[in-house]
């Protein structure tokens, strides 16, 4: 079936696209539809979701059926849909304030949150006093994400670092240094001397109370913004590969609402 020949049904939600914005992404999602459903509705039935936190079987009845939209997204996330579609976003974020389309600074950091059931990967910060998954990003200084990898809360920082840092350097080959905080200290800074031949600058906190550091805010900042997401206020996701690609959906939704 033709996608020209299937016809979008518009609903009146929040989180769903204006036109220009669905034209900015749609090539990711391309005809071929045997369900008849248009891939706009598929792709805003998720939003929904990851926007508003409800389960897959409680997406209103005005979108696809859920079972339908959970094997879009699943479809979607085994053939790296989500993470081209932030990318590229990323990519036109950074032309539209134009600044190169790669960054050169990349900034790390880390939330640790809570679990809601068995998990392919689970652990107990010690630090935060959370028992359940850590999320790392890698962002650029406009705070756009370039990587995301999600493991147990007991692996510590300084330690894992490195897998993110080079996942963000793979795709974006102009990273010249990164920054990060105390937690990043020693191991983590020898690492990307080793792997990568790079330096990091890390940001010291000068006074025991809150204040606004340099560069770090920005990071932070991100984090903020994939906490705005409901689904993503706590890990609902049984595979870490899944909760990867919620931040990237959520994200992508975040640069779509600045085009």
């Amino acid at each position: 079936m033709c996608m020209k020949n299937i016809k979008y049904k518009a609903t009146d939600y929040p989180s769903d696209l204006t036109d220009s914005q669905w034209e900015s992404i749609s090539d990711f999602f391309p005809s071929g539809n045997k369900s008849g459903i248009h891939k706009r509705s598929l792709v805003e039935a998720v939003l929904y979701l990851v926007d508003n936190g409800c389960k897959w079987r409680a997406l209103p009845h005005d979108y696809p059926k859920w079972s339908t939209v959970k094997s879009f997204n699943y479809r979607a996330v085994e053939k790296g849909v989500w993470e081209k579609v932030m990318t590229a976003l990323v990519k036109e974020t950074r032309k539209r304030a134009g600044r190169d389309t790669t960054p050169s600074y990349a900034i790390i950091d880390s939330q640790s949150v809570k679990t809601s059931s068995s998990n392919d990967s689970r652990g107990f910060d010690g630090g935060k006093k959370v028992k359940g998954r850590k999320r790392h990003i890698i962002t650029d200084t406009m705070g756009n994400i370039l990587a995301v990898l999600v493991h147990a809360a007991n692996i510590h920082d300084t330690k894992i670092g490195i897998y993110p840092a080079k996942k963000a350097y793979d795709k974006y080959p102009t990273i010249k240094r990164f920054c990060g905080d105390e937690g990043y200290r020693k191991t983590f800074v020898n690492d990307i001397w080793e792997w990568l031949g790079l330096g990091v600058d890390i940001s010291k906190r000068i006074k025991p109370t809150f204040e606004v550091l340099p560069v770090r805010w920005i990071v932070e900042r991100t984090l903020a913004w994939i906490a705005n997401s409901r689904r993503l206020s706590k890990d609902y996701e049984i595979r870490s590969a899944i909760a990867e690609n919620m931040i990237f959906i959520s994200h992508s939704h975040t640069l779509l609402k600045r085009l």
